[in-house]
């Protein structure tokens, strides 16, 4: 029984691992994406800072530690992870090569992670980016960086999962991606909190964003990494985004069986 949990796990990680290969060898064959998601969140995260120090009369140091979460929930991950998700399948779809995806062994759940893989190497990079841009203001990251890391994982998988079902149901040309990510994403940015802090929302926008994952990424990583709050503190959002990360998996799996089916009958 042991070796046969074993070789399934191998099988899972060499499948995983080819996914993700090869999206990455194709993002570092175009570069331009790589290029424009590491100058969008700088962009980003140099006005939020400022205008945070000016109209919040907060010192620098104070006024990117308060930027810089937001930057990367709200901004880097939301474009690079659920943007660049629809983008990964519409390309294969458009390429031809899901239906060579499809007459091989390859299983829901490896290209699902394949894909979560791809786009966690991306947002880490984009994490890095951003924290040591916002050092050169004296801002530091105040509470435990292992939680931090966490809740940006659980951030990527849940923006990767969104991305993945509306890729794989609704997005068929590449002209799709742009009406997708503004249909879907753009009002759950602002309810998240990501332009707009949401202690200027009024009492009904409040409770709908309770409902909203943008929401809870943003609360929890702006809670450990300007505040110093630990699980307790943020307890309700981080358990919110434990649970909409296995919902995500969840939901790629189905994604996957449900494009398979309407891939073959193409």
């Amino acid at each position: 029984m042991d070796f046969l949990a074993n070789s399934s796990l191998r099988k899972y990680w060499r499948e995983t691992l080819a996914v993700a290969q090869r999206i990455l060898i194709e993002l570092l064959r175009r570069r331009r994406s790589l290029i424009f998601w590491g100058i969008f969140p700088v962009s980003v995260l140099l006005l939020n800072g400022f205008i945070l120090a000016e109209r919040a009369q907060l010192s620098m140091d104070k006024a990117f530690e308060n930027a810089a979460p937001s930057t990367l929930v709200g901004a880097a991950l939301f474009f690079s992870c659920l943007g660049g998700s629809v983008a990964t399948v519409v390309a294969e779809r458009e390429q031809q090569t899901l239906k060579r995806l499809f007459i091989s062994p390859l299983s829901g759940t490896s290209y699902f992670l394949g894909i979560f893989l791809a786009h966690s190497f991306i947002g880490i990079g984009q994490a890095l980016l951003i924290y040591t841009i916002a050092s050169f203001w004296q801002a530091q990251f105040q509470g435990s960086i292992l939680l931090g890391v966490l809740i940006i994982l659980l951030s990527i998988i849940s923006y990767v999962g969104v991305g993945f079902v509306l890729g794989t149901q609704f997005a068929r040309r590449t002209e799709d991606v742009n009406a997708l990510v503004a249909a879907f994403g753009v009002p759950l940015l602002i309810l998240g909190g990501a332009f707009l802090p949401s202690s200027l929302f009024p009492e009904t926008l409040l409770q709908i964003a309770q409902y909203n994952p943008i929401f809870h990424m943003n609360e929890a990583l702006l809670g450990v990494s300007a505040n110093g709050d630990g699980v307790e503190e943020i307890g309700e959002h981080f358990w919110f985004l434990c649970g909409f990360s296995v919902l995500m998996v969840a939901g790629g799996w189905f994604s996957y069986r449900r494009m398979l089916e309407s891939e073959r009958r193409l």
